[in-house]
């Protein structure tokens, strides 16, 4: 993967995120970008549980 205007690649690592429950949904959401210990889906507010996914990494400072 490539950063936009920028010849730099950026290799995916594994990222904490939520992934949503619902068969007919495909939402998740990164664990660092959640505001609650157990988020529901933003798009069909299902439960969510906690897995894993090969992303870049993107620093969000005001999450820990």
């Amino acid at each position: 993967m490539y950063r936009r205007n920028n010849t730099e690649e950026v290799e995916p690592v594994e990222t904490k995120i939520w992934d949503c429950v619902s068969p007919t949904c495909k939402g998740w959401v990164r664990a660092n970008f959640t505001m609650s210990e157990q988020p529901s889906c933003p798009l069909c507010s299902s439960d969510m549980v906690a897995t894993t996914k090969m992303l870049q990494a993107i620093d969000n400072p005001g999450f820990k």
